[in-house]
């Protein structure tokens, strides 16, 4: 099983970017964790800070990875384009969140991702990419 995971934009700072919301621990050595904990999974992984790089991920992703789970960052709440990438992908896409979006400022409570994902997970911190594997095993 393939499964790629797609980080949207400041999901890089992670580890140093406000670590009292999204925590102390950089993805890179979380990804290692996870590659450890599933090593029958291949994991591809991909950020960006760059909208139209994280469609185009989306869409090699959608046709050559058995799932995806996607952080889409900030363009949760305002790519449209993102959620059409979504629907128009064969790959299953689980929407997670490190933060729980909903008790956060009232514009983080719109997701142009939700409707088109599989499921969201918000607000458990990086297990919440745990969780979405779980789901998709």
């Amino acid at each position: 099983m393939t499964i790629t995971i797609i980080n949207g934009p400041n999901l890089n700072l992670l580890g140093k970017r406000e670590p009292d919301v999204y925590g102390s621990q950089g993805f890179d050595t979380y990804l290692g964790e996870l590659r450890a904990k599933f090593p029958e999974i291949r994991f591809d992984y991909f950020q960006s800070n760059v909208e139209g790089e994280l469609i185009g991920e989306l869409q090699r992703a959608g046709f050559a990875s058995d799932a995806i789970i996607l952080n889409p960052g900030g363009y949760t709440h305002t790519s449209v384009a993102i959620g059409d990438a979504i629907a128009a992908i064969p790959a299953p896409v689980i929407e997670v969140h490190i933060s729980n979006v909903h008790a956060r400022e009232a514009f983080r409570h719109i997701s142009h991702v939700s409707a088109k994902a599989k499921g969201t997970i918000a607000g458990l911190g990086l297990k919440g990419y745990e969780l979405a594997i779980r789901y998709f095993l």
